[in-house]
């Protein structure tokens, strides 16, 4: 399943500087009242790639008054945006982190050490709730059928898909992710494995997000983001030669 491609307008460049040694993707759907917290926590010296899909409360404004780089992607979709930032990133590791406060980007800190040092090739958050409301049990219970089903596609005892996650840009780009909607992150976790990949994960706080979810709020979220990313594991396994 291949989509076409929204190419995304050219990236702000920094303001000055050297340049980032970790670029953080940063999906963005109206978050503007998010966005401060957010992007106060992102480690110094790592740049924020705010991708806006589409908003209209004026995200991509709060993000420059913020200091972020702003992505441009008009095509609507999880994946579309992640992936956009992932081919306007320049720095050689790049990180996903939703843009809703749910989680602290500071806490990628130890996932792109852990790629450095070469210990793990994909390394993601395993979410641990904080707080009522943070993960609501039909988002647990597709997320552990997910789980389930991508340990018998491909043998990984993962236990969570969540959005937190580093790897090197690159090599990320080699995998030729396809999905453009929710099947995304489920997407890069297959061809991870496919070729071979070493993926870890470690625990991350996940408290409740500011404003409303677009994907794992309602049931009926849930199941498109379920659906689109079982359509994921019925593909055949990717090409071989992708290695990090």
């Amino acid at each position: 399943m291949r989509a076409v491609t929204t190419s995304p307008s050219s990236p702000e460049p920094p303001s000055g500087g050297p340049a980032p040694s970790v670029d953080v993707v940063l999906p963005c759907l109206d978050e503007a009242a998010a966005l401060p917290w957010v992007l106060r926590r992102i480690p110094p010296g790592w740049r924020a790639l705010v991708v806006d899909n589409g908003s209209t409360d004026g995200s991509d404004r709060v993000a420059r008054e913020l200091g972020a780089t702003v992505v441009r992607e008009e095509r609507r979709g999880f994946g579309a945006a992640c992936h956009a930032g992932l081919t306007a990133a320049t720095a050689e590791i790049v990180c996903f982190c939703d843009c809703d406060a749910s989680l602290d980007p500071s806490h990628l800190v130890p996932f792109v050490d852990e790629i450095r040092s070469g210990g793990a090739d994909l390394v993601l958050g395993r979410r641990r709730p904080r707080g009522r409301g943070a993960w609501p049990p039909h988002a647990r219970a597709g997320n552990a059928a997910l789980s389930l089903l991508l340990r018998r596609r491909t043998g990984l005892r993962l236990r969570d898909l969540g959005p937190l996650r580093a790897a090197r840009r690159e090599e990320l780009l080699a995998l030729d992710l396809a999905d453009r909607r929710s099947g995304y992150p489920l997407e890069m976790v297959v061809r991870a494995a496919d070729a071979g990949w070493r993926i870890t994960e470690h625990d991350v706080p996940y408290t409740p997000r500011t404003g409303a979810s677009k994907v794992t709020g309602t049931w009926r979220g849930t199941f498109q983001a379920v659906r689109d990313m079982s359509r994921v594991l019925q593909e055949p396994p990717a090409r071989e030669g992708v290695t990090p």
